[in-house]
């Protein structure tokens, strides 16, 4: 894929057989970017290039996103997608270009793919949406969003903002679904003269009788289960009832691994009914409310500035660290070189926040990403550097989890730097949002809880200030999200955003 100077190699390889006892889909996606691609030779002692970088961590989570949904429900072959800059002009980037390959070479192979999609990335400059700009075009915008299109819905969302309306960042959305179809109309068109035939899979169905006594036996228990508040005693109890089922009916152990599959569904079909049906979420909450919220700030001596900001059961603690010019951060980038950064936030999900039971390593993608998230909703309310010129490091642990772990960070984050000294303009914070839909029937969730990012259709992260957005990330399970719906979800996370900002201050 080409653009300008620009070019981006992908490439699709699926595995023979299918994964045993996997009920994920288990696909592997890789973007690189070597100096060489924009005539540089690597900084450093060592002349080569190592570890992936946060940005490379950065743009292969935006090509995973918005595909993972797309194969067909029980595929289980391994996918390995590899997406290579080949050359990299000092005006577009590569990472949209990737989306949009990494879509073809599924599309013309044999891998099933519920495709095409297109990748683009939108910046409303001096008030006009203009699709894939320059990297001096960008300089000038005060909405950037990278967008991952289909025929007809927006899949994934990653981008943020300096403050702007919630009406303003759905019409960038739907700019970028009108653009995208050029995109997918030449994916359809390289289909039609290259394609070969998609392979057959077995899929991972249950017999008829086996389905039926696992409905019966498990509906009402399921249903009981829900009014179990703890998270920790409702996974117990969940369990509990799954290992009942299979000794109840003495289950041969062949069968096992798909009756826990479906075992999964079912719990996710009764949650999505109760919820459209009564307006009753797993935990008792009603669509709009928002968990307890409770503000710790600094609670330890030596951190520069520190605050607990803690959501029903998730609980994100953040530092700030204040530092010398000389501590700044260095950054090698495709169009800017060498340069300093003087804002960094981090965030860590150490496994003893969900009680597993498994050594803490270095950062996942998840943790870069989530971070990256945080850092971007936080970044345009820090003061500039002739009237701070600290070099500004947030930390923020996550001590306990339960969904919405990023948008906890955003809000512990901005209380910790308030706390600091840091002359910040406003507070900041983060909402989660979720959606449940079946035909014509919907619900909009606020502050959502893992189990309801799980077993839901959308994941709608939304953080700001009380006069506008600063950073979004947003994931769609499903096909064809109305206007309508989105702009409801937009407004929707508004009310609670401006709520837990009342908290903040208030704090």
């Amino acid at each position: 894929v080409k653009q300008g100077g620009t070019a981006v190699l992908v490439t699709a390889v699926v595995s023979e057989e299918p994964q045993k006892n996997t009920d994920f889909m288990p696909l592997s996606v890789d973007y690189r970017e070597q100096s060489s691609a924009w005539g540089k030779i690597p900084g450093g002692f060592i002349k080569r290039e190592g570890k992936p970088t946060d940005r490379e961590v950065l743009v292969s989570r935006v090509i995973d996103r918005p595909i993972r949904p797309l194969f067909p429900e029980g595929f289980f072959h391994e996918v390995v997608i590899t997406a290579l800059t080949l050359s990299a002009d000092d005006k577009y980037d590569p990472d949209v270009l990737a989306i949009t390959g990494a879509s073809a070479a599924l599309h013309i192979s044999r891998i099933p793919f519920d495709g095409p999609i297109a990748g683009l990335r939108v910046c409303r400059i001096d008030g006009e949406f203009v699709a894939n700009p320059t990297y001096e075009e960008r300089q000038r915008a005060d909405l950037e969003v990278v967008v991952a299109v289909s025929k007809d819905s927006i899949v994934m969302v990653e981008g943020g903002a300096k403050e702007v309306d919630e009406d303003t960042f759905a019409n960038a959305l739907y700019f970028a679904l009108e653009v995208g179809q050029g995109i997918i109309e030449a994916q359809e068109e390289l289909r039609r003269r290259v394609g070969v035939p998609k392979m057959s899979f077995e899929g991972i169905e249950l017999p008829e009788d086996v389905q039926r006594q696992l409905e019966e036996f498990c509906t009402p228990k399921i249903l009981e289960s829900f009014e179990v508040q703890d998270k920790r005693e409702r996974k117990e109890r969940s369990s509990a009832i799954l290992k009942e089922f299979i000794e109840t009916y003495a289950i041969p152990e062949e069968l096992q691994f798909r009756v826990a599959y479906h075992y999964k569904k079912l719990t996710s079909k009764l949650m999505r009914e109760r919820v459209l049906k009564e307006g009753k979420r797993i935990d008792g909450r009603g669509p709009k409310d928002i968990r307890p919220i409770s503000i710790e700030i600094r609670p330890f001596e030596r951190p520069h500035g520190s605050a607990v900001f803690t959501r029903g059961q998730t609980q994100a603690f953040a530092t700030v660290t204040l530092g010398s010019p000389q501590e700044a951060q260095l950054v090698e980038s495709i169009y800017e070189g060498e340069t300093f950064k003087r804002f960094m936030l981090h965030y860590n999900f150490p496994p003893f926040s969900t009680g597993e039971a498994k050594p803490w390593g270095p950062p996942r993608r998840r943790e870069i990403g989530h971070g990256a998230l945080a850092e971007r909703a936080i970044e345009p309310l820090i003061p500039p550097e002739e009237e701070f010129p600290y070099i500004i490091r947030v930390v923020s642990n996550i001590l306990e989890s339960n969904g919405s772990t990023s948008m906890a960070t955003v809000c512990a984050g901005s209380l910790a730097l308030f706390d600091a000294g840091v002359p910040m303009k406003k507070h900041v914070a983060g909402i989660a949002m979720g959606l449940i839909m079946e035909g014509e029937r919907y619900v909009v969730l606020s502050d959502i809880l893992g189990d309801e990012d799980q077993l839901g259709d959308m994941d709608f992260k939304v953080a700001g200030t009380r006069d506008g957005i600063t950073s979004v990330q947003m994931d769609i399970k499903i096909k064809g999200l109305k206007k309508e719906i989105m702009r409801e979800a937009l407004l929707q996370a508004k009310e609670g955003r401006l709520y837990i900002l009342d908290k903040m201050y208030e704090a």
